[in-house]
């Protein structure tokens, strides 16, 4: 085998060893790199509406991500619920400067009508979690994403 191809190889398991798990759920999702304050977190993202009406549905381990950024065109003050959400769930909103506007915990639907989480102000992003990933997010945080 020559030495070129044996290199293209190990860079292609690596680079592929490299990548997070994602859930099967998640096919055609994107993912993207975000901090909230110094934390750095791997996530898959929810830009198109039927993305955002997916969100986590029917996920039950998140693999190697650590959540969902969804983002919206303009500022929302809608809620979100758990409707097929079978983890339980921290939800953390930012208005369009990235500040913080409201963490909170989302429980699993498991009769209808489900319940509508719903933050106290607008917001132009939302970043799902496992509940208690966020116990590091204080109310002066913020959230960037990468590029």
């Amino acid at each position: 085998m020559p030495i070129r191809l044996l290199v293209m190889l190990v860079a292609v398991f690596v680079l592929g060893a490299c990548a997070p798990d994602e859930p099967e759920e998640l096919d055609g999702f994107s993912t993207s790199t975000i901090w909230i304050d110094e934390h750095e977190l791997v996530v898959v993202v929810a830009e198109t509406p039927r993305q955002r009406s997916q969100g986590l549905m029917g996920v039950t381990d998140l693999g190697g991500l650590d959540g969902m950024l969804f983002v919206f065109q303009s500022e929302s003050t809608g809620g979100f619920w758990m409707k097929d959400t079978l983890i339980p769930l921290d939800i953390a909103f930012f208005d369009a400067g990235g500040v913080l506007v409201d963490v909170l915990t989302m429980e699993p639907c498991t009769a209808d009508p489900c319940p509508s989480y719903r933050p106290s102000g607008p917001y132009l992003t939302a970043v799902e979690a496992p509940a208690g990933d966020f116990d590091f997010i204080v109310p002066s945080s913020r959230l960037e994403i990468a590029d």
